[in-house]
C-alpha cells in the first residue's frame, strides 16, 4: 500500500470491496422516501432519539469527523488520477483504508465496518452520477451532517429495557439508551446514527412484511393543488391546511436569539472563530428550527397517509420545480433584482408549507398502498375554467376567487385548479390505455409510475 502524509492530510493510493461483496446502503433513501417494496417485503427506515453521556457524544463526534475526512481523502485520490483516466480498483482502495486505520491514530477511531461503508457510499454516489439521477460527488465540508454507519444489524444488539426505552450497542462507543416511540422493523438490517439539532438520532433500517392492499376505485382520480394560503386543495372542494408550526412565544424567542447572534457576530473580528457563547446561541436557534421542521414533517406524514387510505385509484399533482421556484431574486452585480424582499417572503412561505416534502411522501405512500401518483404540467391550471376550458389571465379576481369571463362560473380558485389537475391526469391515464389497446398485441406489464413518466 502506498500513502503519504502532509501534516493532517493523507492521500490514500488504493480502494474498496469487490463488486460481489458490495451491498450499498443508500444514504438518505430511507429517510426521504420512507419505504421501498420488493417481493412482498417493504424496506423501511425509522428514526429514534438517543440518550448518552458526554464522553460517548464526544467519541461519536470524533468518529463522524473521521468519516468525513475519509470521504475527502478518497475523493482527493480519485481527483488525483482523474487526468490520467486510470483509477485504481475498489479492492486496492479498501486495502489502503485497512492499513491506514492501523497507522493513523485519528483515522483508527472510526470502526472498520463504518470505514468500509464510507467507501461503499462513495462508490454508490458515482453510480448515481453515471445514472444521471444525482449530481457529481464532491467534497464534504465541516458543515455537512455528521453521521456514522452501523452496517451490521448484529452489532446493535438491541435490548428492551421497558415500554419506551431500549438499549443499543454502538461500536467503540458502548451502550446507549434509545427511545422507541414507534415499533421497530420486523427484520433489522443495519443502522446509522446521525447528529441533529436535538441530539444524536438512531436511524434503523429494516424490512417489514408488506401489508394487504385495500380495494380502491381505479377510475377515481383526486387532484391536489399546493398553495400558500391553503396547503392542499383537492378536486372535491376540501382544504387541508397545515397548522402553525411555531407558536407566537417561540417566534418572539427566535427573534431575540437572531438579534443576539447578529450582535455577537458584529462585535467579533473578521475571520476569527466564534466564542462558545455565540455557538450556544446558534445551537438554540437550530433547536427551534428543528422543532418547527419536526412538526411540519409530522403533519405531512399524517395528511399524505390519510389521502392514500381513501377509495382513490390515483392522485394527481403538478410537476413543480420547487428549488427553482424558491430561488433568490437578488440578481447579479450588473443587473440587480426587483422586489427582492417580497420574493424572499414568498420563498419562506412556500418552504414552510413543505411542497417538496408533500410530493416525496405522497409518492412512496401511494406506491406502498397500490395507488399511483400522476404528475401533470402546471401551465395555466389556475387560469383555466374547469367547466368551459376558457383560459384568460384576469379570470382570477383575487387569490381566493375565480370568475370565468366566458361561462360565468365563480368559486374557489384553488378548487378550480385542483379540478383542472385531475382532468389533465385523467387524460394522461386514458392516453396510456388507448396506446396499449391500439397496439393489437399483448402488452408487456410494467410499473405504472414508469409508464406515466415515459408518457410525460
Amino acid at each position: 500500500m502506498q500513502w503519504h502524509r502532509a501534516g493532517e492530510r493523507v492521500l490514500l493510493f488504493g480502494v474498496t470491496v469487490s463488486p460481489e461483496g458490495v451491498r450499498t446502503v443508500r444514504e438518505h433513501v430511507f429517510v426521504a422516501r420512507g419505504t421501498e417494496r420488493s417481493s412482498g417485503v417493504v424496506r423501511v427506515g425509522r428514526s429514534y432519539a438517543t440518550r448518552m453521556s458526554q464522553a460517548q457524544a464526544a467519541t461519536l463526534n470524533d468518529q463522524a469527523d473521521a468519516a468525513r475526512s475519509l470521504w475527502n481523502l478518497i475523493h482527493a485520490y480519485h481527483e488525483f488520477h482523474a487526468n490520467q483516466q486510470r483509477w485504481p480498483s475498489w479492492s486496492e482502495v479498501d486495502e489502503a483504508i485497512r492499513q491506514a486505520r492501523h497507522e493513523i491514530p485519528w483515522l483508527g477511531v472510526l470502526p472498520a465496518q463504518a470505514a468500509q461503508q464510507v467507501l461503499r457510499t462513495y462508490r454508490r454516489a458515482w453510480e448515481n452520477y453515471w445514472a444521471r439521477t444525482h449530481g457529481r460527488p464532491t467534497w464534504r465540508s465541516k458543515r455537512a451532517r455528521r453521521a456514522v454507519d452501523v452496517p451490521q444489524a448484529r452489532d446493535l444488539n438491541l435490548t428492551q429495557l421497558n415500554r419506551r426505552w431500549w438499549s443499543a450497542q454502538i461500536p467503540k462507543v458502548g451502550r446507549v439508551k434509545v427511545r422507541v416511540q414507534q415499533r421497530l422493523p420486523d427484520r433489522i438490517t443495519g443502522a446509522r446514527i446521525v447528529r441533529q439539532a436535538n441530539g444524536w438520532q438512531l436511524i434503523v433500517r429494516g424490512e417489514d412484511h408488506a401489508a394487504r392492499l385495500a380495494a380502491c376505485d381505479p377510475k377515481r382520480i383526486l387532484g391536489l393543488d399546493r398553495g400558500v394560503t391553503h396547503t392542499l386543495a383537492d378536486s372535491e372542494g376540501r382544504f387541508l391546511d397545515m397548522p402553525d408550526t411555531i407558536t407566537p412565544a417561540e417566534v418572539r424567542r427566535l427573534h431575540r436569539l437572531e438579534c443576539k447572534s447578529a450582535r455577537q457576530r458584529s462585535h467579533r473580528p473578521k475571520r476569527s472563530r466564534p466564542s462558545n457563547r455565540e455557538l450556544r446561541t446558534y445551537q438554540q436557534i437550530a433547536k427551534l428550527r428543528a422543532r418547527q421542521a419536526r412538526r411540519r414533517h409530522d403533519w405531512t406524514h399524517q395528511t399524505t397517509a390519510s389521502l392514500c387510505r381513501g377509495n382513490i385509484g390515483a392522485l394527481a399533482i403538478e410537476a413543480l420545480n420547487v428549488k427553482k421556484m424558491t430561488a433568490s431574486a437578488h440578481g447579479t452585480i450588473n443587473q440587480s433584482g426587483r422586489r427582492v424582499a417580497q420574493k424572499a417572503r414568498l420563498n419562506r412561505a412556500i418552504l414552510n408549507q413543505g411542497w417538496g416534502q408533500i410530493e416525496r411522501l405522497l409518492t412512496y405512500k401511494a406506491e406502498r398502498s397500490g395507488r399511483t401518483v400522476v404528475k401533470v404540467k402546471p401551465q395555466h391550471t389556475s387560469q383555466t375554467c374547469h367547466r368551459c376550458g376558457n383560459v384568460a389571465a384576469h379570470q382570477r379576481e383575487s387569490q381566493a376567487l375565480f370568475c370565468c369571463q366566458a361561462c360565468g362560473w365563480n368559486g374557489s380558485a384553488d378548487t378550480n385548479a385542483a379540478i383542472n389537475i385531475s382532468t389533465r391526469a385523467g387524460r394522461k391515464v386514458s392516453a396510456l390505455d388507448v396506446e396499449a389497446i391500439a397496439a393489437g398485441r399483448p402488452v408487456k406489464r410494467q410499473n405504472p409510475n414508469r409508464a406515466l413518466a415515459r408518457a410525460a
